[in-house]
C-alpha cells in the first residue's frame, strides 16, 4: 500500500489530510565552507519552531515535505527532534542541492556512488537518525544544468527506479525542466514521477501545462504574500481549465530556522495557505472536491511509495 515516508514512519492516505508539499524547517543557503555552517543545538530549534507548526496543524495540516537538502544545512537528526516534539510528520530528502552548493564529495563521486547512497538513505535511513528519505531533492543552474548537476540528476534517477521515489528539482526555466525530463527518459525514469519546483518562476504557462500534460507535477510554492495571490489565482485556474488539476502541487516555501541569523531568525508562518489562499479559491469558483484534491490528494500522490 502506498505510503508517505515521514520522520514518524510511513502515513498511509486515510492518516492524513492536508499536505505541505514545500515548507522548510532548518535550512542553512551558505555554502559549505562557512563559519557555523548548518550548527544549531536541536533544542534551540524545536523552541522557535513549534509554535509556527503548531499553527500549522490548528490550520488542518497534517504533514510537512521539508524540502533541505544535502549542501543547504540538512539536519535530519534536528527534524527528528521536532517532528517528535510538535507530533508534525516531516518528509525528509536525499539528494544533493546545485553548484555552488554541492559538497565535494558529490563532485567526485560517479553517478553509481551517488545513486548508491541515495538508495541506502531511502531504503535504510539517514546518517545515524532511523529516518527514511521520503524523495530525492536534487536542482539545476538558473541558466542551465551543469556537468555535475547532471551527474547528480542521473543518480537520482537511478536512485527513483530502485525505490519508486519521486524527484523534485529546484529548477526556475521551463528551458532547463525539458533538459532535465531529456536526461530522465535518457535513464528511463518515468516523468510522472518528477515534481518542477518553483514551477512559478516560468512565466510562459503554456510550458507550465505541456509539462504537466506529460505527467510532470507542477508546483506552485511561492504563496504566502497577500499581495501576489491573484497571481496564483490565475496560475491554478488556468490549470484547472485545462484540466491539469491533477498535477498541481500548492505550497509557500516558508518557515524557517536559520543557523546563519542570531538565535535562527523570524520564520514566517505556514498559514496562508490554509487559512486564506484555498478560501481565495473558493470564492473564485473552485470547487470543495477539487480544493482538497489539490492539498491532500495531490501531495500524497506526488510523494508517496
Amino acid at each position: 500500500m502506498p505510503a508517505l515516508q515521514t520522520t514518524l514512519g510511513p502515513k498511509r492516505r486515510d492518516e492524513l489530510g492536508m499536505i505541505l508539499p514545500h515548507e522548510h524547517v532548518f535550512v542553512d543557503l551558505r555554502t559549505h565552507d562557512q563559519p557555523g555552517y548548518a550548527e544549531a543545538d536541536p533544542a534551540g530549534v524545536v523552541r522557535l519552531m513549534a509554535g509556527p507548526i503548531a499553527d500549522a496543524m490548528a490550520a488542518g495540516v497534517t504533514a510537512i515535505v521539508e524540502p533541505s537538502t544535502v549542501g543547504v544545512g540538512r539536519r535530519v537528526d534536528i527534524l527528528l527532534a521536532v517532528s517528535r516534539a510538535t507530533g508534525m510528520p516531516l518528509v525528509v530528502p536525499t539528494g544533493v542541492y546545485r553548484e555552488p552548493w554541492v559538497t565535494p564529495w558529490a563532485h567526485g563521486a560517479t553517478v553509481e556512488e551517488l545513486a548508491n547512497w541515495m538508495t541506502a538513505e531511502i531504503e535504510t535511513g539517514i546518517e545515524d537518525t532511523g529516518v527514511r528519505a521520503g524523495w530525492v531533492k536534487v536542482s539545476a543552474g538558473d541558466d542551465g544544468i551543469t556537468p555535475v548537476e547532471a551527474k547528480i540528476l542521473r543518480a537520482a534517477a537511478r536512485a527513483s527506479a530502485r525505490t519508486g521515489a519521486a524527484i523534485g528539482s529546484h529548477t526556475i526555466r521551463g528551458q532547463v525542466v525539458r533538459d532535465q525530463l531529456a536526461i530522465l527518459a535518457d535513464e528511463s525514469c518515468p516523468s510522472d514521477r518528477f515534481i518542477w519546483i518553483h514551477a512559478q518562476q516560468e512565466p510562459d504557462i503554456a510550458i507550465h501545462h505541456d509539462l504537466a500534460r506529460q505527467g510532470v507535477w507542477i508546483e506552485y510554492d511561492g504563496i504566502g504574500d497577500p499581495a501576489d495571490d491573484d497571481r496564483y489565482l490565475v496560475l491554478v485556474r488556468a490549470a484547472l481549465q485545462h484540466g491539469l488539476g491533477h498535477r498541481v502541487l500548492l505550497s509557500q516555501d516558508l518557515g524557517w530556522y536559520d543557523p546563519a541569523e542570531p538565535g535562527g531568525g523570524t520564520p514566517r508562518p505556514y498559514t496562508h495557505l490554509p487559512i486564506v489562499f484555498l478560501d481565495r479559491l473558493r470564492a473564485a469558483g473552485v470547487d470543495g472536491t477539487t480544493v482538497d484534491a489539490l492539498v491532500r490528494d495531490n501531495p500524497f500522490a506526488a510523494f508517496a511509495r
